[in-house]
């Protein structure tokens, strides 16, 4: 799923510098078992809106393997701390063998669970939050992520355009939720929020 002329997500994608191996083979392994990630293009979009506002929290909501994980993780500073968070054990463990390759394990806390209600149990504002949950969820990550945020944090969301469905009307469960979290966004006096066409589409938003 997609929006992203394939053409030019190829060649954007061969514009991307060298990464580690983990990430690579991570990308390989998600091509193979369908796991839903945000690839090279998307990842390194997150990674530089991380270190633009110079973040030191960041929670992720719907982690899977750890792909997106590993890009924040290494744009946060040694002390830093980025929580993943999955409700499948076995994504998690998986995760796991993958941050300690990338020699980033000791800057992330893995949490297992509902992301949803993992950020209830998790303390303190966040520079970063990051959602890709399950889509009929998003409506409510909104309420819940804003306040969770500093000033000047971002509240960044993945498939926010939906392979296009948003735009045509669709009315499944999550189209509709999808399309009613970015009426939230836009309509917000305490949020900037601008959606970048990469991949599926991302939410960027600035707490004022």
């Amino acid at each position: 799923m997609g929006i992203l002329d394939e053409d030019v997500a190829r060649y954007l994608e061969s514009l991307t510098p060298d990464r580690l191996d983990v990430l690579l083979e991570q990308e390989d392994m998600a091509r193979k078992r369908r796991i839903p990630i945000v690839g090279p293009i998307v990842g390194r979009w997150l990674h530089q809106l991380a270190h633009m506002i110079g973040a030191r929290r960041i929670f992720e909501m719907g982690s899977a393997i750890g792909y997106s994980t590993i890009w924040l993780a290494l744009a946060v500073p040694e002390d830093g701390i980025v929580y993943y968070t999955d409700s499948d054990p076995t994504n998690a463990r998986e995760a796991l063998r993958y941050f300690r390759r990338a020699g980033v394990a000791d800057r992330i806390r893995i949490l297992v669970g509902d992301a949803l209600e993992l950020l209830d149990q998790v303390e303190g504002e966040f520079d970063l939050i990051f959602n890709d949950v399950d889509k009929h969820q998003y409506p409510d990550v909104f309420r819940k992520a804003v306040p969770r945020l500093r000033r000047g944090g971002l509240l960044v969301a993945d498939n926010v355009l939906w392979g296009g469905r948003v735009a045509r009307g669709e009315t499944d469960r999550e189209t509709v939720a999808i399309r009613e979290f970015n009426r939230l966004l836009f309509s917000s006096s305490d949020l900037l929020t601008t959606i970048i066409p990469l991949r599926d589409g991302v939410s960027v938003s600035l707490k004022l």
